[in-house]
């Protein structure tokens, strides 16, 4: 992949107008994305974005982060995991979630308070969310750190190689455990791919005050490459993304993606994104959908993909047979118990802990004996 410094404009192979040029760097043969199965990931994770949006203004969720314009950027890396690749996500990655499968009804409870988030093996290898700005890097390389010393990384067996993807957004740049994440990285050569969302918007303060250079440039300081793609072209993405986790899984060390895209909604339910940018600037974003630009490829003059109207009918019923779901599974997630935080600390519960939980619960149910 050709690095930052040598290009001005991110890479991409899929232009605004669904015209898709031949590029050597695309994956080709079993490798390849598949375009059908990427739109409909795209059109389903907006579906859960805007459905929880409604959601959290009906006051069944306290808060949440909306991926809107972002789907490309997500389903082009989710589409470029092997099963053992572990993901470390931000707190917006909804779209990468569903690439691997994740109930989107679960990733409801962080922002309804029936679960305080933490790891949950039955998640398909996709940490739940981090709300601590660049936490999650440090995480992702920890993580990174072990798979070196099982030995699953290097070996040329593809049914063990494995490499940890980790995603931030600009403004986690800006965060001093995102860089000392970067050294370790780079220090002990590690199977890390850095996906970095460059959104234009660290909350609301703009990338222009955030860095000087693109910030793909800033991976060569410390030591590992950098690649800057367009992140509203699922297809450029997902290229980069296939080759950076295999020179990761090969024992190549780690890479940083820069895929530019844009937030078009608040940073969150609770921000007023006009207090610090136009409705102009956004239009012009929405000019570049990344749905509206697979989908004129999909259904365009010429296309090798076929995309009948009864593929989009479907996709249409199967929308609101997914947004029912969300309604009604909000609304019945388990209060969570006293014992819950104890579950998912430690794969195995040693006795000290599980001590700690026996008189945790004593203690929880004596006061409520005395509120009887």
């Amino acid at each position: 992949m050709t690095s930052a410094s040598s290009m001005t404009e991110p890479w991409s192979v899929l232009d605004p107008a669904g015209g898709l040029r031949q590029d050597s760097r695309v994956p080709t043969g079993a490798e390849a994305l598949d375009l059908g199965a990427a739109y409909r990931a795209m059109v389903l994770a907006r579906r859960v974005d805007t459905e929880a949006i409604a959601l959290q203004r009906q006051g069944e969720l306290g808060l949440w982060p909306s991926m809107l314009g972002q789907e490309g950027a997500q389903v082009g890396a989710g589409f470029a995991l092997r099963k053992r690749d572990v993901v470390f996500p931000t707190y917006r990655e909804h779209a990468v979630a569903w690439c691997l499968g994740v109930d989107p009804v679960h990733l409801l409870g962080l922002f309804r308070g029936t679960t305080l988030g933490g790891w949950d093996p039955r998640e398909r290898n996709f940490n739940l969310y981090t709300l601590v700005i660049g936490a999650q890097t440090l995480h992702a390389v920890g993580y990174a750190m072990g798979i070196v010393r099982d030995g699953d990384v290097g070996t040329g067996d593809p049914g063990r190689d494995r490499a940890v993807l980790v995603f931030l957004g600009d403004g986690a740049l800006s965060e001093g455990e995102t860089n000392e994440a970067f050294v370790w990285a780079a220090a002990q050569n590690l199977p890390v791919v850095f996906f970095c969302q460059n959104n234009q918007w660290a909350i609301s303060a703009p990338f222009s005050v955030q860095s000087r250079v693109p910030a793909a440039d800033r991976a060569s300081g410390f030591g590992f490459p950098g690649v800057r793609v367009d992140g509203n072209d699922v297809v450029a993405c997902h290229a980069a993304t296939h080759e950076a986790l295999a020179h990761a899984r090969a024992g190549g060390g780690p890479t940083f993606i820069e895929a530019v895209t844009y937030r078009r909604n608040p940073h969150t339910t609770s921000d007023d994104d006009l207090r610090y940018r136009s409705d102009s600037e956004n239009d012009d974003w929405a000019s570049r959908d990344p749905l509206d630009r697979l989908r004129a490829h999909l259904t365009g003059a010429g296309s090798s993909t076929e995309t009948d109207d009864a593929f989009l009918t479907e996709l249409e019923q199967e929308e609101q047979r997914l947004a029912e779901r969300l309604r009604s599974g909000c609304r019945t997630l388990p209060v969570p118990t006293p014992a819950t935080p104890f579950l998912h600390t430690l794969a195995t519960m040693p006795a000290g802990l599980e001590r700690q939980m026996t008189e945790h619960l004593a203690f929880v149910a004596a006061g409520e004996g005395e509120h009887r």
